[in-house]
């Protein structure tokens, strides 16, 4: 690659805008509003686009890889945020040891799936 890439950044689409916006910042994403219906979310060195965009067949098929230090820690502090109980369509799957490595799941609002994992050493 003759270029030095310096981050990723996703874009995701939403059902509802305002209910994917609250549901990003209470998973400890920090917000700024770029233009109706268009913001940017990070945490830590992550980064993500989300659009006010109902695309069915988009989201359907989104899933996003978070590659975490420790899955079961992450998977307890997702458990301690109890987003389900404020998010009906959230839904969170318990971490599973693979060859690769462990991985809990999220899914947002609009069915996005979050995969959070930690790789073998």
């Amino acid at each position: 690659m003759p270029f030095t890439p310096r981050s990723i950044r996703p874009f995701l689409g939403s059902n509802d805008f305002a209910v994917s916006r609250s549901f990003y910042r209470d998973l400890g994403f920090e917000e700024k509003l770029l233009s109706p219906g268009f913001s940017v979310f990070r945490k830590e060195q992550i980064a993500f686009y989300l659009q006010d965009a109902a695309i069915k067949d988009w989201i359907d098929n989104t899933q996003v890889f978070v590659e975490v230090n420790d899955t079961e820690t992450c998977w307890r502090e997702l458990q301690s945020l109890r987003l389900p109980e404020k998010y009906p369509a959230v839904r969170l799957v318990a971490p599973r040891k693979a060859d690769w490595g462990t991985e809990c799941f999220l899914h947002d609002p609009s069915g996005i799936l979050w995969h959070f994992g930690s790789f073998n050493q």
